[in-house]
């Protein structure tokens, strides 16, 4: 997976193409390589999502027109360069998460970290996979190494800070990456730990066993 991290990440967008969305007064977003949608909105990760008030705040100038700093507000920092407008969007995090949990694969943005995947079939491994003690940590890092997809987070080193919602391009791809790796680990346990030998299973576990069709020659 791509990490897209936007302490980082510089979003470029169209000039005309966002005016024309402000000025539409209708909803619509900017996802992370500066594409402006319009309602039925996409599964794509974004960093802007709404409508912007363009009223003037000020009554002693009401014909002015806002800037685009004082339309996107003090939480983004925007720059224009011609045709291009540069967005940088990381101060505006929390609201970011909620414009694409719905969307996201995965949501890595508490202390808790992971704890399910929103894909059916991805959370059903994850779900049997806990009965080995194979986490939810261990099997992010491996579809983050292995499969398509964009990390949306913010990461800074000193001090470590990391939060992100994961996104999949190819769930089928996840799902059998994921599905593969489980197995193997499974039979592994199985082979190498006396408290996972078949004989000792307690029923939740041979039925995990089961699900990842650990008894196979």
């Amino acid at each position: 997976m791509k990490k897209f991290n936007l302490f980082k990440e510089i979003i470029v967008t169209n000039k005309t193409n966002l005016l024309n969305a402000i000025n539409s007064n209708k909803p619509f977003s900017i996802d992370i390589n500066g594409v402006i949608e319009y309602e039925p909105f996409g599964d794509k990760p974004v960093i802007f999502k709404g409508t912007l008030d363009k009223t003037d705040s000020n009554p002693l100038n009401p014909n002015a027109s806002k800037s685009l700093d004082d339309l996107f507000g003090r939480y983004y920092q925007i720059v224009e360069d011609g045709e291009r407008i540069l967005i940088k969007a990381f101060s505006n995090w929390q609201a970011i998460i909620d414009f694409n949990k719905e969307n996201a694969s995965y949501d890595d943005t508490t202390a808790d970290g992971v704890a399910e995947f929103s894909n059916k079939e991805l959370e059903d491994i994850g779900w049997h996979a806990t009965e080995f003690n194979i986490n939810y940590r261990s099997l992010v890092e491996v579809l983050e190494e292995k499969c398509d997809g964009v990390m949306l987070c913010i990461e800074q080193e000193d001090p470590y800070q990391f939060s992100g919602l994961g996104f999949l391009s190819d769930d089928k791809q996840a799902q059998e990456m994921l599905y593969n790796y489980c197995q193997n680990e499974v039979k592994k346990l199985m082979a190498e730990d006396e408290d996972y030998a078949k004989e000792n299973l307690e029923d939740d576990e041979l039925e995990a066993a089961n699900f990842f069709n650990s008894f196979g020659e």
